[in-house]
């Protein structure tokens, strides 16, 4: 996942601390707020919160366990510590991302201290990190952004508001944010040849990118689920589209059939919300509808409102939401044509590339014959 003169240094283990914080706090303010929603009789609310807490939660802890067996029988890779009982346990107990970055934060703290590290030390705690990445990816798009959704639904079609409310939200979508930025770090670690690139205007450029899409999606599929509730039929078509289409692609990023079954309806969800290249080809085509697609139904959502239902409060923040969705759409998609067309790392010509010579396409390999890392068939940026 690494090369040489990429190290992993005290600034990300300083990172991989902040990303431990960021999920404990939104799981835990999400739990607080459930809790305040049953104490005031708001059981369904309630029950919702907890089921995207959980829902989440169970995804990635059967991942992560899949991931630590898949390490143990295919990369040699056995800590004593973590037997297989051991792992049933954790995962069982909804611990398992918390255990990898107590693994990874110890693992890392001591080579740090280190004065003569190997190279393959410094891959491992990559992939350590990739791993977590990875997971946190399918939590933000299980758990936190469909939290989103249902708090603005509880406070636009209900005028229910809290503190506490506001504070998950915005943790949620700190979670959010730190998710991309991590990603994309561990996007750009794992192509060899970005020795020189610099990474903060890129990652600031792609998270913007990413928040400005995503925030207006989040906003109107609220606003159509307010319109009616058989909307969510709607979004589950979408969502049946999307993971179809990661059949259709023939998705190779598990080693069990059922996982990359599960894994493929995860990434439907996720195309819900935002788009990802799922199979490293060249998706300038696919990208182009996808938002043409996205920002239509974006700016329906609103007009549908006002037009179909228009009671008391509706008019009052209907141009609000309409300005603030085409505003952010734009710059969305400003920052997306800014950062594919200027600071996306591009593949450069080898004998072993594919066929596409695509803006999305990665290979994520050393020049060092080593076995294709998880990472190579994940989402592509």
């Amino acid at each position: 996942m690494t090369n040489t003169g990429k190290r992993f240094s005290w600034f990300r283990w300083l990172c991989s601390v902040f990303g431990l914080l960021f999920y404990l706090a939104d799981i835990g303010s999400d739990f607080l707020l459930s809790v305040q929603y049953f104490k005031n009789g708001h059981v369904t609310w309630a029950a919702l919160t907890l089921v995207f807490v959980l829902l989440g939660s169970l995804c990635i802890q059967i991942f992560s366990y899949a991931w630590f067996k898949d390490d143990k029988e295919n990369y040699g890779e056995d800590n004593k510590a973590l037997s297989t009982c051991h792992l049933i346990c954790i995962h069982v107990l909804q611990i398992g991302i918390f255990t990898r970055y107590v693994h990874l934060l110890k693992k890392s703290f001591k080579v740090l201290r280190s004065d003569d590290t190997q190279e393959e030390e410094q891959f491992h705690l990559f992939g350590l990190a990739t791993d977590l990445s990875m997971l946190r990816m399918f939590e933000v798009f299980l758990e936190s952004v469909p939290q989103l959704v249902l708090q603005v639904y509880i406070i636009l079609g209900h005028n229910h508001q809290s503190y506490l409310q506001y504070i998950s939200m915005a943790v949620s979508l700190l979670n959010i944010a730190w998710a991309m930025v991590d990603y994309r770090r561990c996007f750009r670690r794992s192509l060899p040849y970005l020795k020189e690139m610099p990474s903060g205007i890129p990652t600031a450029v792609y998270l913007f990118y990413k928040i400005f899409t995503i925030t207006p999606r989040i906003l109107s599929l609220t606003l159509f689920i307010i319109l009616s509730a058989f909307c969510t039929v709607a979004m589950a078509c979408i969502w049946l589209v999307g993971t179809i289409w990661a059949f259709v692609e023939e998705t190779d990023f598990c080693t069990s059939r059922v996982l990359e079954h599960l894994y493929r309806a995860i990434v439907g969800v996720i195309l819900l919300f935002t788009f990802f290249n799922i199979k490293g080809k060249d998706t300038k085509v696919h990208m182009t509808v996808y938002y043409i697609f996205s920002v239509g139904q974006n700016l329906a959502a609103p007009i549908l409102l006002f037009l179909l239902k228009p009671k008391p409060g509706v008019p009052d923040y209907f141009l609000p939401i309409l300005f603030f969705i085409l505003v952010s759409d734009s710059m969305g998609l400003g920052f997306l044509g800014l950062y594919y067309s200027l600071l996306h790392p591009r593949q450069p010509c080898r004998e072993k590339m594919t066929e596409e010579d695509g803006m999305d396409q990665v290979d994520g390999m050393n020049h060092e014959p080593k076995k294709p890392t998880r990472f190579e068939h994940f989402l592509q940026i």
